[in-house]
């Protein structure tokens, strides 16, 4: 799923309730801030670029990666928002439950996004792993209240 099948304005909502803002580049013109280059979403301090092609996946992996990392790495984001694999776990999950977020997507179109585009899973697919394979990511999150015990996100960034 592209931008471009989304309701621009609610995705743009959803990234400001972390602070972060949405900016739409012109088609087949490289995105700002893009640690991938060609479709994928960029990031550079609280601002996600991407291009209408972008995918819906993408945004929201990098705008996770905003909204999982600690201040002094967000004082200094520019295009590779780096952390630890325990974090990048972090981020793919939460990805999938800000995707509920979204009336166009939710957790199955995100998980079919993401095995489509090529994240790596021990347990063969991303939904076999958020099912059966996601606890350290869960209290990942939840030490650091960026989900609630409920597994909804608390609209916060990690401190």
């Amino acid at each position: 799923m592209r931008l471009r099948d989304a309701d621009f304005n609610e995705v743009a909502k959803l990234l400001s309730q972390y602070g972060l803002t949405l900016n739409l580049t012109h088609d087949n013109t490289d995105i700002p801030g893009s640690f991938w280059g060609d479709d994928e979403a960029g990031l550079i301090a609280d601002q996600v670029y991407a291009r209408t092609d972008t995918p819906l996946h993408s945004i929201l992996h990098e705008s996770c990666h905003y909204i999982c990392m600690d201040q002094s790495r967000r004082r200094e984001l520019h295009t590779n928002a780096g952390g630890t694999a325990d974090e990048e776990n972090a981020v793919c999950y939460l990805q999938i439950i800000l995707s509920n977020e979204l009336t166009c997507m939710g957790a199955k179109m995100m998980m079919k996004d993401m095995d489509s585009w090529g994240y790596s899973f021990r347990l063969g697919s991303c939904a076999a792993w958020y099912q059966d394979d996601t606890v350290d990511e869960v209290e990942w999150l939840l030490s650091h209240g960026i989900i609630t015990e409920s597994n909804k996100p608390t609209f916060l960034l990690r401190q």
